[in-house]
């Protein structure tokens, strides 16, 4: 599965204060979700937003912002001309959009308009009112792509501003072809009576996933017979991990919020390297979008040191795009050196 994301912002206008977004009520969001071919399995809330695990990935709710994630084959664009309208009703008015994914791992699965980036672009295009001018779509595909799926990128953005305002810098992570024994963690034994909430705590211990943040709240879910999500919770910082672990098309992402001036626990190359340590894929593609933060290209080498010392990830390809009002895209891939062989057919 390839998780497909929207993040919407908004401008507050006669809301004093927040919770703006946040006064949606469930059953508004459960008939968007219902469009979507999805539904709520579990939440959690703080006093920055809520946080709601989806059968088919992740939602998070703040004030002005949404994010909503889905996979599988999922109708994630039919939540555009809802949640508009759901937040024109509180006096919001749409700022900025961005939805982005990878490449399908089953493509041919996929229905209308799913089949075809630019058919997802012209409904996007056609949800979004025309006040959102700065607008831009890009694929971004390495040039040593090997028909891998996890190494193509899809951004399209939308916004009303062309400075970005977004305070967080947000890491996407996808992950292939997870290590076999890390895997076995996000599969339910047998009669072990526990529920999907049980479940979902023991499989988080087993793994490791508490320790990528310790300070987050983790609200996680296990499905049968397996499939593991969660979404992290830890101030107005959210993460998720959505686990597919099928031997043969295992599949793993990661996202979460960070700030550039975050350092030692927080710190992106330090977070980048739990999350994927937990996995021990063999290919590996980060998508880091630089909103409000200036683009940091030592950070984007940090990270590419720090996973080639303490994971022995090579970085096989960098791309970086600029998306009007949106900020700076940075995709990186990478693969075990181990695995890498050069042109003329020999190891590196």
């Amino acid at each position: 599965m390839i998780y497909t994301s929207i993040n919407y912002s908004w401008s507050e206008f006669n809301i004093e204060p927040p919770p703006g977004l946040r006064l949606i009520d469930f059953e508004s969001l459960d008939q968007v979700l219902n469009e979507v071919q999805c539904t709520v399995v579990s939440a959690v809330a703080n006093h920055s937003f809520d946080a709601y695990v989806l059968s088919e990935s992740s939602l998070f709710v703040y004030p002005t912002k949404i994010i909503i994630k889905t996979c599988g084959t999922t109708q994630l664009l039919k939540s555009i001309r809802p949640f508009i309208h759901l937040a024109r009703t509180l006096s919001l008015t749409l700022r900025a959009c961005r939805y982005s994914r990878g490449s399908f791992i089953f493509p041919k699965a996929q229905p209308f308009p799913y089949t075809s980036f630019k058919d997802e672009v012209v409904i996007v295009e056609e949800s979004l009112p025309n006040s959102l001018r700065y607008r831009k779509a890009s694929v971004m595909t390495p040039s040593n792509n090997n028909n891998n799926p996890s190494r193509a990128w899809h951004v399209f953005t939308a916004s009303a501003d062309v400075e970005p305002d977004e305070p967080l810098v947000v890491v996407e992570v996808c992950m292939t072809e997870l290590d076999r024994v890390n895997a076995r963690s996000f599969f339910r034994r047998k009669g072990d009576g526990k529920n999907s909430d049980s479940a979902g705590k023991e499989m988080t211990r087993l793994s490791g996933i508490d320790t990528i943040n310790a300070n987050a709240f983790i609200c996680d879910f296990a499905f049968d017979p397996c499939g593991y999500s969660m979404n992290g919770v830890d101030g107005d910082r959210y993460s998720t991990i959505h686990v597919t672990p099928e031997d043969g098309f295992s599949y793993a992402s990661f996202e979460c919020g960070l700030s550039l001036y975050d350092d030692g626990h927080g710190d992106i190359s330090e977070v980048l390297t739990r999350a994927i340590d937990v996995f021990r894929p063999d290919c590996v593609s980060v998508a880091t979008t630089y909103g409000g933060e200036d683009y940091s290209h030592e950070v984007t080498k940090r990270v590419e040191r720090m996973l080639a010392k303490k994971l022995g990830l090579t970085c096989r390809s960098r791309l970086v795009d600029e998306f009007p009002g949106s900020g700076t895209v940075v995709f990186q891939s990478f693969t075990p050196r181990r695995q890498y062989s050069s042109p003329e057919g020999g190891e590196q």
